[in-house]
């Protein structure tokens, strides 16, 4: 499970996914369920498409991988290196974003989660999505991803219900529309249509979600958690004093999803920054500046998590991943294998060893 937390959090989840998979030889894309919020919706999406933790660190480093081409030819190269988290403004709209959850809020506010409550007030969002639809086009070249139990989770923003897509009882979706409307924060980003109705980022329902996995007969869960932490940063700005709240609400909450889901009789690990993640984050989860340094500061702690604990050698007993999809192959860019390919491969080769 991968949790909610701006463009920083997602940072430190692929920081976090490397370190796990070059310590323990596993492949974090090849779990049985792949859930993800917000920014981890997004860094799912692409683990979901065969894109490896190794790549995202090399790419969001600067790599010009010269040769390597996407899941549609164009060169990677080209690509946003900050996981489509540019900014591009649409035209302004007056307004609430949603008059219908703004007054469903005021009449029945016992309905709705925290922040829904104000969700609906906020103004439209002034800057678009398709940065976001276009990084996870260049992943997957189908409707979907090669994953077959990839989720995303959004919040329907007429009623402030949540929407799990990619699974069953959920709208049909096209993969790159479903992460957007994940990380769609209202006021912020533009809510994103599907299936005639408008949806916004999941994190408004919470910023875990981690309650959607109880009851699905899962061995392990292990729950990445970018704005939780059981470390105190001290108070040092204002900044600090007002994201504190913020963390504690959220480790809470993450706290009695994850009862909900032991309960159901899956053991449930949770992983959470450290104090030198939460210096290198700061506060502004939005900012784009600290990206790489959030991403190598993660798998150094994440690294000394794996030693220091059970989770590394209960991950290292898991079955192997595809070596390319763990470790970064030899030769030349232009003659790697294509990453959506590696994925259908991968559940292919589970799907044999099922059979047999």
């Amino acid at each position: 499970m991968l949790g909610a937390g701006g463009v920083l959090g997602g940072a430190w989840l692929v920081g976090a996914l490397q370190a796990i998979a070059d310590e323990t030889g596993w492949d974090p894309g090849s779990a049985d369920v792949v859930l993800g919020t917000s920014a981890g919706s997004m860094v799912g999406g692409l683990l979901a498409c065969g894109v490896p933790p190794w790549f995202m660190v090399a790419h969001s480093g600067g790599e010009e991988l010269d040769g390597l081409v996407d899941a549609n030819g164009g060169a990677v190269a080209e690509a946003d290196r900050s996981a489509g988290t540019g900014l591009r403004l649409q035209v302004p709209a007056l307004g609430p974003g949603s008059w219908r959850l703004a007054l469903s809020s005021l009449a029945r506010p016992y309905r709705h989660a925290p922040a829904t409550l104000v969700a609906g007030w906020l103004p439209h969002g002034p800057f678009s999505t398709e940065p976001l639809k276009d990084t996870i086009r260049r992943a997957c070249s189908g409707r979907w991803a090669p994953h077959p139990a990839f989720w995303a989770v959004a919040v329907d923003y007429g009623t402030g219900r949540r929407a799990v897509f990619g699974r069953k009882d959920a709208p049909p979706a096209r993969l790159p529309d479903a992460v957007a409307a994940s990380c769609a924060i209202p006021g912020f980003y533009r809510s994103v249509e599907i299936a005639g109705r408008r949806y916004v980022d999941g994190g408004l329902r919470s910023m875990s979600n981690l309650d959607v996995l109880a009851g699905e007969r899962l061995d392990l869960v292990v729950c990445l958690n970018p704005t939780s932490s059981l470390h105190a940063r001290g108070s040092r700005t204002l900044g600090d004093r007002l994201a504190m709240p913020l963390r504690t609400a959220s480790g809470r909450r993450l706290g009695s999803e994850a009862r909900l889901v032991r309960e159901t009789g899956a053991e449930v690990v949770l992983v959470q920054p450290t104090v030198h993640d939460l210096d290198a984050m700061g506060t502004n989860l939005m900012s784009r500046a600290r990206r790489h340094e959030v991403i190598e500061t993660a798998v150094r702690t994440m690294t000394e998590h794996l030693r220091e604990t059970p989770l590394g050698e209960r991950l290292a007993a898991l079955p192997r991943g595809l070596p390319a999809l763990v470790r970064r192959p030899d030769g030349r860019p232009a003659d790697w294998p294509a990453f959506e390919d590696l994925a259908r491969e991968r559940f292919a080769a589970a799907d044999r060893r099922l059979a047999s």
